[in-house]
């Protein structure tokens, strides 16, 4: 199958880019600094020329809600105005689990939009929602670490292997037809943000103190069991302690 993955040169982009490779199909990589620009469209219609389905696991950095609106709206109306007319079978789109539960997060109000549009879009679709990756809370400390200090909400998280949720992109977009919105996808194992981000920095080397706290970019809105999957979830099977044992050479 020919497959195309918006934000391909990104982590889950590229690392589904590989499953798909791997498993003998052609994959067009899609990113703006491979020419594709899909803010503006340029690029994409050729890019997604005989293309049997799309992984969508583009991301956005803005904080504000209205800028993760425009972003995701833009990009998502694009693709798929481009995919209905390119004749694609399938949009694969890569969400969050548990964001519906969760008020005032910018991010999320972006990727509710995102859902929504691909919901009522042209394209047969498919919405898989995943838990956090468990490189997430170094990201999280790394947003706020100044002079080795750090704050971070004790957040209750079911995190997911990079790769796992990559394989099971690539599973569904190679599949035999789309299946709207997917179970839930998570790790095997409950884990506290504060306590994931202390252990990946020892397997890395460093010294970061760290300061739990909800006064930041995540609320109490998301506090207690609210990120974790729901019943029937579709469970991957690298445990986080696994995963970090792959960390501690890199």
């Amino acid at each position: 199958m020919r497959i195309a993955v918006a934000g391909a040169t990104g982590s889950i982009g590229a690392l589904t880019t590989t499953a798909l490779e791997k498993a003998g199909h052609e994959v067009v990589r899609i990113s703006r600094s491979l020419g594709v620009d899909l803010l503006t469209g340029e690029g994409l219609d050729a890019a997604l020329a005989g293309a049997d389905a799309v992984v969508d696991t583009t991301n956005c950095t803005a904080t504000d809600p209205e800028e993760t609106v425009a972003f995701f709206g833009t990009v998502t109306r694009n693709l798929l105005a481009a995919e209905k007319k390119a004749g694609v079978r399938h949009h694969v789109l890569l969400s969050i689990a548990g964001m519906s539960r969760v008020d005032g997060n910018a991010h999320y109000v972006g990727k509710r939009e995102q859902e929504r549009l691909v919901a009522e879009g042209p394209v047969p679709w498919t919405i898989v929602p995943a838990t956090q990756f468990h490189d997430f809370a170094e990201m999280v400390a790394a947003w706020t670490e100044q002079d080795g200090v750090a704050t971070i909400a004790p957040l209750l998280v079911q995190p997911i292997a990079p790769a796992d949720i990559a394989d099971v992109l690539a599973e569904i977009a190679t599949g035999p037809q789309a299946q709207g919105r997917y179970v839930d996808v998570a790790g095997p194992e409950t884990q506290d943000l504060v306590d994931m981000a202390r252990r990946t920095h020892q397997a890395r080397g460093r010294e970061v103190k760290l300061i739990p706290t909800w006064s930041g970019p995540f609320g109490t809105s998301m506090a207690g069991e609210v990120l974790l999957p729901g019943e029937g979830a579709r469970i991957a099977p690298t445990t986080f302690e696994e995963w970090l044992e792959g960390q501690r050479s890199v």
